[in-house]
């Protein structure tokens, strides 16, 4: 029987034992209730013809949040195990590399998945509230949840490599802080790509033109390909280098 389910059992409650999670949470709805509250305030002021979705997911607050939560909820998947000792039996367990890594990015990724339920209410509050919002929008916002989870994918893996790389959680946190800031760097540098053979290649790196393509309602197979192959490249990295440090 396969030992993923155990593992992931072991990562979720492992995630909420620790105040991780909690920080996680914490800096996240701070982030987000910021920018939902700005926004609030501008709309009732200032009409605006923009959808919901663009509203809520083309800020960039929304990359601040993912920034900052993703390194906080990745920094303790590997690095935590050495700090506590336990990295050694796990790796003497009866257990895969496949299926250490696979738990653990699927603790995390929960876990990523599970901060956005709050976020489920900015949209109907907004509403309620009477902002002068175009009600037939709606469509694109589903569509956008589903870009952050797509995104948030490559995003916990890189995370999770990170980790693997240090046996220090700030360490952790700081270089998957820094390849996720490289990476939206990139794609906005890639944005200013002039028309060519190249363009192409730009628009598909670029991490933020992506969210404006899902908040607009329109889901790319290319994008979708993207993410989904980035994620399963970093995992496949961590697989392999887990499997070093157990030959060594």
């Amino acid at each position: 029987m396969s030992a993923f389910p155990t593992l992931w059992k072991r990562e979720m409650g492992a995630a909420f034992r620790t105040p991780v999670a909690y920080v996680a949470g914490t800096v996240f709805l701070l982030v987000t209730g910021t920018a939902f509250w700005m926004l609030a305030l501008r709309l009732s002021r200032e009409p605006s013809d923009a959808t919901m979705a663009s509203l809520l997911f083309g800020s960039p607050w929304l990359w601040l949040a993912l920034l900052l939560a993703t390194p906080l909820l990745t920094m303790r998947l590997f690095a935590e195990e050495y700090r506590m000792g336990t990295m050694e039996t796990l790796m003497t367990a009866p257990v895969t590399e496949t299926e250490v890594v696979l738990a653990k990015f699927a603790g995390a990724y929960s876990t990523f998945l599970l901060l956005w339920i709050p976020t489920l209410a900015y949209g109907p509050l907004l509403a309620w509230s009477g902002a002068p919002l175009d009600p037939a929008a709606w469509g694109p916002v589903g569509v956008a949840y589903l870009g952050i989870a797509l995104i948030g994918a490559p995003f916990i893996a890189a995370g999770l490599l990170c980790s693997l790389l240090t046996r220090h959680q700030m360490v952790a946190a700081m270089l998957c802080l820094a390849v996720l800031g490289l990476l939206l760097t990139a794609g906005e540098l890639a944005r200013q790509v002039p028309a060519g053979p190249l363009r192409p290649v730009s628009v598909l790196l670029s991490i933020p033109r992506h969210m404006d393509d899902f908040a607009a309602g329109v889901i790319d197979s290319r994008t979708v390909l993207w993410h989904a192959s980035a994620a399963v490249l970093l995992l496949f990295a961590s697989i392999r280098l887990l499997e070093a440090r157990r030959l060594r």
